[in-house]
């Protein structure tokens, strides 16, 4: 079966051994469309960001960029600034005819929290291959916030596909026409465009910014921070904002985003031609998010946004990114925000669910 592997192909995964995990997987950490990655029990501080390349081992090229070790088994501070390598729990054993995909979790893209999976022989970030055999580690880099983590946390998520499953253009219209992917016209090309919103109903509120000197965020703590502490408010009358470089924003897109039941979404790479500016943190979209039988009407994109080399301004109602579009393999047995925890459904702007609801 060509596409995205649901819930249960990867429950059946499990049971058949080629998704393996000290201690045992649980279901929670089952998505609709992924599995939940769990940190292990250390941290390996290292001098830069690496990749295995071929034929080379992780655990090898580790003695090469190693500063230190530490033990998070009771808690430890990953401090912003600095680039860490967690073994995690996880291990796959995958077919000859199965591939994976590997991304940041929403939560953790939300906190600027950098984490990439990588692999024994691996050449890019976050690319798993056809009957790839071996470990996984998680490479995370804080980028706003120093943050305090533990053993079992679920950071980044990975998902599997069997064949070509990407929509083309052609395909992603008819799509549209037959079930609405956004509230409004569709900009499609090389997938579903989507658009930053700077004009949100009665409030000039249309942001946040990270503060460059806060606290630790606890990630086991869950509605406890007190956003002022953290982030700055951006508001703007004229429906524009001057992104600063070097900065981390939370904004939110114009659309409102469906993904039908049959279909999974990833949100594309940054690309160059739209500014000086990167949207492109916690990237799956899973089926049922927006759906309103899943209780997801009006669900909007979160846009985690940095920008980069030169001041840039954005404007409301600018394309910023765009959603890739995939069959599932099989209708998935759960929904996004249907019977599980889902903490973003029907969301508006909205930070991670660390931080106490903005009144």
């Amino acid at each position: 079966m060509t596409g995205v592997c649901p819930n249960q192909q990867i429950a059946a995964m499990i049971d058949s051994g080629e998704i393996t995990a000290t201690p045992p997987i649980t279901p929670a950490q089952i998505q609709p469309a992924s599995l939940d990655l769990r940190l292990g029990t250390v941290a390996y501080r290292v001098r830069a960001s690496f990749l295995a390349g071929e034929g080379q081992s992780v655990a090898d090229r580790l003695a090469e960029f190693e500063m230190h070790r530490i033990d998070i088994s009771e808690g430890a501070v990953l401090e912003k600034g600095c680039v860490y390598l967690v073994p995690l729990m996880e291990s796959l054993a995958l077919p000859d005819d199965v591939t994976a995909l590997a991304n940041a979790k929403s939560s953790t893209g939300r906190l600027d929290l950098l984490t990439r999976t990588i692999t024994d022989g691996g050449t890019e970030f976050d690319r798993v291959p056809a009957g790839y055999a071996g470990p996984l580690y998680a490479e995370i880099c804080p980028r706003s916030f120093s943050v305090l983590v533990r053993p079992g946390m679920r950071l980044n998520q990975i998902r599997f596909r069997r064949g070509q499953a990407v929509l083309s253009d052609a395909d992603l219209a008819a799509l549209h026409a037959q079930s609405p992917l956004v509230d409004g016209p569709a900009v499609i090309q090389d997938g579903l465009g989507f658009s930053v919103d700077l004009r949100l109903p009665d409030t000039d509120l249309v942001g946040y910014r990270a503060k460059p000197h806060t606290g630790v965020i606890d990630l086991d703590r869950i509605g406890e921070y007190d956003p002022r502490d953290y982030w700055e408010e951006v508001r703007t009358r004229d429906g524009r904002i001057i992104l600063d470089p070097g900065a981390f924003y939370i904004l939110v897109s114009r659309e409102a985003v469906h993904i039908p039941p049959m279909y999974a979404a990833e949100m594309a790479p940054y690309l160059a031609m739209v500014g000086e500016f990167r949207v492109h943190y916690a990237g799956f979209f899973d089926p049922g998010f927006g759906h309103a039988e899943a209780g997801g009407a009006g669900s909007r994109g979160v846009l985690e946004v940095r920008c980069h080399e030169a001041p840039f301004v954005l404007e409301h109602g600018q394309v910023v990114g765009r959603l890739v579009y995939e069959r599932m393999a099989e209708m998935p047995t759960q929904l996004y925000g249907a019977g599980i925890a889902s903490n973003y459904q029907g969301q508006g702007l909205k930070l991670s669910k660390h931080f106490r609801s903005v009144q």
